[in-house]
């Protein structure tokens, strides 16, 4: 018998300077059995970092050929398609290929200098491709907050995402591996 996924709420309170956008946001995020805690956050971070009215996950992870975050135009063409972890070089280009920007947000600590290694040159030919990286220790800490209800206040400010729950605060910061071309 297949595991079902297990339902999370978010509900996110935007306020990101930089972009002046500010909103808030409340959805539910389906918990493949085989994704981590870690991996459901970064996701969240994302989400955060690329906020608006058009920006939503997709139904499940399963979705071949199908971003997990997008944001799509009035004419259903996807302008933005986020993508995490550690792809296929091929995935990414695919990707490439059907969006007018991608953001691959990668974590995993000492993996992510090997892979990127691995995939330099592939990379390299994706001018569309944009490479940030969350470091383990800004995961771990926030991974301390994952729970099946979760509420976060966020800022952004300069790039750098300030949260807080009902019960602490965390500086996250995003590392730019790759820009546009």
């Amino acid at each position: 018998m297949a595991l079902k996924a297990t339902v999370l709420k978010a509900r996110l309170n935007i306020s990101d300077m930089d972009r002046g956008y500010y909103q808030e946001h409340a959805f539910s995020l389906a918990q493949h059995p085989s994704e981590t805690p870690n991996r459901i956050m970064v996701r969240l971070l994302a989400f955060m970092l690329n906020a608006s009215e058009t920006l939503t996950f997709s139904k499940g992870l399963s979705d071949e050929g199908e971003p997990e975050l997008a944001e799509r135009d009035l004419t259903g063409d996807i302008t933005l398609w986020v993508a995490f972890g550690q792809p296929d070089e091929k995935w990414l280009r695919k990707a490439s290929a059907q969006a007018k920007a991608v953001r691959l947000y990668t974590y995993g600590g000492r993996t992510v200098p090997l892979w990127l290694a691995q995939n330099k040159a592939a990379l390299a030919r994706l001018p569309e491709l944009e490479i940030w990286e969350f470091s383990e220790e800004d995961l771990d800490a926030l991974t301390g907050w994952f729970e099946r209800s979760m509420t976060f206040q966020c800022s952004i400010t300069e790039g750098v995402l300030y949260l807080n729950n009902d019960d602490e605060s965390l500086t996250i910061t995003p590392i730019r591996i790759k820009d546009r071309s």
